[in-house]
């Protein structure tokens, strides 16, 4: 009981010690690394969609904390499975940080794509309410401002940037093109090229607008029916590769005895290697089945 108890005080130190002495010290080398890649400008809308989220001095330092903090928790979890081998140990605690580094940055990436998702989404909206302003008499910047204003979300926090910058003296066409930059998309960007080829070249953009409107929508329908379609391989990809954790976990729970050479032993750490290696490679596989560019 002493002994058990010595060891998760020692866990708990090496713990509380690298947070709050190791961490602010790798953070700092990793905003000094990252500050040369980034380039400072007066608008955020020159910058990427992270600075919806975040900027990249605080995206390092999230890195730094969770690769820490993976380590830290790993090593706490090794040591209460009585694996008390320094090399083991250490190796593990590398691998779980360079995987909770990528973290912040798996998390940021999610967060652009739902937003990109939303503005993709409502483009239908904003095409089919373009052509109905064109229709009743009003310029494109007025439509874009009317239009946007009541779609809400990004839509309306990218529009408002276009007509901010058309305000201060940026041409129209200019001002989209910078905002496909922003909000990469074929459909985003079939639209801008529609407006600036018939702004150039005259013509009926209501009727143009009419045909882009048309032609997102069976886009749509069919990254939807597609979408149905994969659906059952990409559940299968992750249920094939979370079924044999959670055997293990299960496992440990009823027969510790039985599975602690797993954790304990070199010949049972090599096994979980190469099932580890085995899973990922067939995750990977099947999700490059599944995943169809259109």
């Amino acid at each position: 009981m002493l002994n058990d108890l010595t060891v998760l005080t020692l866990v708990f130190a090496a713990v509380t010690w690298g947070v709050w002495v190791i961490t602010p010290m790798l953070a700092q080398i990793g905003l000094e690394r990252a500050a040369g890649k980034y380039v400072e400008s007066d608008a955020a809308v020159q910058r990427g969609p992270i600075y919806h989220f975040t900027t990249p001095q605080r995206l390092a330092q999230a890195c730094w904390w969770g690769a820490l903090l993976g380590a830290g928790m790993l090593m706490a979890i090794l040591i209460a499975c009585n694996v008390l081998s320094v090399y083991l140990i250490a190796f593990c605690c590398f691998i779980a940080a360079l995987i909770c580094f990528q973290i912040p940055k798996w998390w940021l990436k999610g967060r652009i794509r739902k937003r990109q998702a939303k503005f993709d989404a409502r483009l239908t909206d904003l095409t089919l309410g373009l052509a109905n302003g064109l229709r009743s008499g009003a310029a494109l910047p007025q439509s874009l401002e009317i239009v946007s204003r009541d779609l809400g979300g990004p839509m309306t926090e990218e529009m408002s940037l276009v007509l901010h910058e058309y305000r201060l003296g940026m041409d129209l066409p200019d001002s989209l093109a910078r905002l496909c930059d922003r909000m990469p998309g074929e459909d985003l960007s079939l639209l801008v090229t529609a407006i600036r080829l018939t702004m150039q070249s005259g013509g009926s953009l209501a009727e143009v607008l009419d045909r882009i409107t048309d032609t997102i929508r069976h886009r749509i329908d069919f990254q939807d029916r597609l979408a149905t379609m994969t659906a059952q391989g990409r559940f299968e990809a992750i249920a094939m590769a979370a079924a044999p954790l959670m055997a293990f976990i299960i496992l440990f729970l009823l027969d510790r005895q039985l599975m602690e050479p797993l954790v304990t032993t070199r010949i049972g750490w090599s096994a979980l290697g190469v099932v580890a290696v085995l899973e990922i490679v067939g995750f990977l596989v099947i999700n490059k089945i599944v995943t169809i560019k259109v």
